[in-house]
């Protein structure tokens, strides 16, 4: 069979790649200013404090309810003050021919994400002003504890609770397909759940799959728009570099490494959180007009980190395209699905280096195309004639 796009040689963006991904940071950068400065607006204005009293008054005093009623607004006043890019990003997706979702479509998924995301910080934000209340000085230790919890529990549910909400899924009828793909994860150790058509393309034109859940969730799920463009080589070579995160334990040693990160993230909020108080910020630790105190100390730790956590991301990312590379009968369908996911995506194969240090969590595409290359030089060489 002949992939189409096969030489690694091929890895050079179009003006309109770098244009849509230079304007994609840019939102980005954005997005996450707004967010910054709604926090220390809150916090220099003392409205943070206005906004609790609001709330008591309409959680009528009641301190669990009241909360709750805290975060729904801050979490609607940074929606309504993000709207605006949040609209410009839909429709950047539809002037760069990625997308098909309609403008109803997307204000729906746009309700659904605000209401996922307010239920599941609201389980987190109660749980954790809960242990501030009745474990004043130890609170972060348990709260850490909650977190690493539910963090675990999420990552279980989420293919058959979450994914749904947004996505249609189905069992994959092509037989064969699938036997080949349940072949290629038990031979990587792991027993899939099953094999799902993900339409994706009721939204985006972009294409994807992945291996998702935990033990009786886990599951491989592929885009409609994967399965209608690519051979079924370059679909096994697309699951085979996921399933490389699987032989490598990478979800178990990011989680590890999310325990230290947050273990420390709790200690330094606990921190800041007396800090606020000794400086009569706030009267006491469970006052929860420090909501934005606690989220604006996640920012900058995040922040910090992203450059360490990015290379570590791509470190991971390069020991699943290997076991991809040893996986599968020939390289030829990597490199090619690689370029035409590029293609379709409108990836930027050669960013610079600071925008890949900042912003990339995957090796670029023209590292990931020339390892492709000089695996297939050394294991694979081509006859001459």
């Amino acid at each position: 069979m002949t992939f189409a796009g096969g030489s690694a040689s091929a890895a050079k963006d179009s003006p309109e790649a770098r244009r849509y991904n230079k304007i994609r940071r840019r939102l980005s950068v954005a997005d996450f200013a707004i967010g910054a400065a709604l926090l220390i607006v809150l916090l220099a204005t003392g409205w943070t404090n206005q906004l609790r009293d609001v709330a008591l008054r309409h959680g009528l005093q009641n301190y669990t309810l009241a909360v709750f009623v805290y975060l729904f607004y801050l979490m609607g006043i940074s929606k309504l003050l993000g709207l605006g890019l949040d609209y410009y990003g839909f429709r950047l997706e539809r002037r760069f021919e990625l997308s098909n979702q309609r403008l109803r479509s997307w204000l729906g998924d746009e309700v659904k994400s605000f209401l996922v995301g307010l239920a599941l910080a609201g389980i987190v934000v109660e749980l954790l002003y809960f242990t501030i209340r009745q474990w004043p000085q130890h609170w972060w230790i348990l709260a850490w504890a909650i977190f690493m919890v539910l963090l675990v529990v999420m990552a279980q549910l989420a293919p058959v609770v979450l994914f749904p909400i947004f996505y249609k899924f189905e069992p994959l009828e092509n037989e064969d397909l699938r036997r080949r793909l349940v072949q290629l994860s038990e031979h990587a150790g792991t027993q899939v759940r099953g094999v799902y058509r993900w339409r994706l393309s009721e939204k985006s034109k972009k294409a994807n799959a992945a291996l998702t859940g935990l033990g009786s969730t886990r599951r491989i799920i592929l885009a409609d728009t994967l399965l209608d463009n690519y051979a079924p080589e370059e679909i096994e070579a697309v699951l085979a570099h996921e399933l490389g995160h699987h032989v490598h334990r990478h979800i178990l040693k990011s989680i590890l490494v999310q325990a230290g990160i947050t273990f420390v993230g709790f200690w330094l909020a606990n921190w800041v959180l007396h800090y606020s108080v000794d400086h009569h910020m706030f009267e006491e630790l469970s006052d929860f007009a420090n909501l934005p105190l606690l989220a604006l100390t996640a920012t900058v730790v995040s922040l910090l980190l992203m450059p360490a956590l990015n290379a570590y991301s791509r470190y991971n990312e390069r020991q699943a395209d290997r076991y991809a590379f040893e996986s599968i009968a020939s390289i030829e369908p990597f490199i090619s699905s690689m370029n035409k996911l590029a293609e379709q995506n409108l990836a930027e194969k050669t960013p610079s280096k600071w925008v890949e240090v900042l912003f990339h969590s995957h090796p670029s595409i023209s590292k990931r195309l020339a390892a492709a290359e000089a695996w297939r030089v050394q294991n694979q060489p081509v006859n001459a004639g």
